[in-house]
C-alpha cells in the first residue's frame, strides 16, 4: 500500500521503542496536502520521537509512515529531499551571518549559484532579516535565531515543513511573529506544514487540525472547533475572597455543574446551562455565604480537550516523571 496523493503525512501503526520504554505506542494518522496540522501535547508525550521517526532521523520499531509519498525507512533519501526540518534543539554556528548561513544551506542542497542567491535574499525578506543578515548569529534575538532557523529549513522548497515546538521560549511577540509567518508561508506557497507544539493557543492559532498525544498515543484528534465542541458546557471560574473554604464552595456549586480542578483561591465548574446560570450561580454562592472577587465564564479550549482526554491538565503534565526526548 502506498501513501495516497492527497495526503503529504501518514503513519500506521507506527511504535517506537528505547529498550523497555515505549515513547510511541502505535499511533495512526494522517496530514493533507497543504493543511497545517498540529501535533499537541506535553513534554515527554511523545511529540519529538514521533517527528524524528517522521523525518528519518529514527527508524521506526513497528509499523509504517510515509512522507510526501516516499516511505520513510525504504526511501529516506527522497523524503529528505522533500522536506523542511526545524528541530527545537537544531544547533545554528554563532560565528557565521545569517547570509552565509543560508548560502551554506544552499550549496548542501545543491541549488546553482544564481538560484541561490535569488533564494537567499528572498526568504530573508519573507522573516525579516534583511537588516540583519550580515550580522554574526550568535548577537541575534531568540525570536530572530528561531525565524532564520524557519528560513534555513525553507531554501530548498520543501513540500512538507516540520517544526518541532517552534516558539518554546520566545517572548510573546516574537510568538505572534513567528505564527503569521507560518500563516504567510501556507498561505502563499501551500507548504503543508507538520507542528509539535505544547500550546493550546499555538495550536489553536496555526492549525486546521489537531492530534492530542499522551503517553505515545493519540488521545483526540479533529479539528480545533470540533474538539471544543466535544467539551460541551463552558467553565465557570470563580475567584474565591481571601479566607473562604474552596470545599464549601464547591459544594455550593455542585447543584450548577461537575467541579473540574483550579488553582487555589479558585473553584471551576463546567456550567450547565451556560451563560443563563450565571446569576442562579451568584444567588447560590450568596445563600451560602461564599464571599467571591469575580467569577469568569469561558468557553471550552484544547486545554479543556485534553482534560477531558487524560483526566489532567495540560500544566499539571509537569508534575509527572518525564521521558526526556530531545536526549534520545
Amino acid at each position: 500500500m502506498s501513501s495516497p496523493l492527497a495526503q503529504h503525512v501518514v503513519a500506521e501503526g507506527l511504535v517506537r521503542r528505547f529498550g523497555s520504554i515505549v515513547a510511541v505506542a502505535g499511533v495512526d494518522l494522517s496530514v493533507d496536502t497543504g493543511e497545517v496540522f498540529g501535533f499537541l501535547g506535553p513534554n515527554g508525550a511523545g511529540k519529538s520521537t514521533m517527528v524524528r521517526m517522521l523525518t528519518t532521523l529514527l527508524k521506526p520499531s513497528e509499523g509504517r509512515a510515509f512522507v510526501a509519498g516516499h516511505d520513510v525507512v525504504a526511501e529516506a533519501d527522497a523524503v529528505r529531499r522533500s522536506i523542511g526540518v526545524a528541530l527545537q534543539d537544531a544547533a545554528i554556528d554563532p560565528l557565521m551571518t545569517g547570509r552565509e548561513l543560508l548560502k551554506l544551506q544552499a550549496v548542501l542542497h545543491g541549488l546553482d549559484k544564481a538560484e541561490a542567491a535569488r533564494r537567499r535574499e528572498e526568504l530573508l525578506s519573507t522573516v525579516g532579516l534583511v537588516g540583519a543578515a550580515d550580522r554574526r548569529v550568535g548577537t541575534y534575538s531568540g525570536g530572530m535565531k528561531r525565524r532564520l532557523d524557519l528560513a534555513l529549513a525553507l531554501v530548498h522548497k520543501p513540500q512538507v515543513l516540520f517544526l518541532d515546538e517552534p516558539t518554546t521560549g520566545l517572548d510573546p511577540n516574537s510568538r505572534v511573529a513567528l505564527w503569521e509567518e507560518v500563516r504567510d508561508l501556507n498561505r502563499r506557497s501551500g507548504t503543508t506544514v507538520f507542528l509539535t507544539t505544547q500550546y493550546m493557543e499555538e495550536a489553536d492559532q496555526l492549525a486546521g487540525r489537531v492530534a492530542i498525544i499522551d503517553g505515545g498515543r493519540i488521545v483526540a484528534e479533529g479539528t480545533p472547533t470540533q474538539l471544543k465542541s466535544e467539551v460541551g458546557d463552558p467553565t465557570l471560574r470563580v475567584g474565591l475572597a481571601p479566607g473562604q473554604d474552596p470545599v464549601s464552595a464547591e459544594a455550593a456549586l455542585l447543584e450548577f455543574g461537575k467541579p473540574i480542578p483550579d488553582a487555589p483561591d479558585y473553584v471551576s465548574i463546567r456550567l450547565i446551562g451556560g451563560a443563563r446560570r450565571v446569576g442562579a450561580v451568584a444567588r447560590g454562592l450568596d445563600d451560602a455565604e461564599i464571599e467571591i472577587e469575580g467569577l469568569e465564564l469561558r468557553s471550552p479550549t484544547l486545554d479543556d480537550v485534553f482534560q477531558k482526554a487524560t483526566g489532567r491538565h495540560l500544566e499539571g503534565s509537569q508534575d509527572a516523571p518525564e521521558q526526556q526526548e530531545a536526549t534520545r
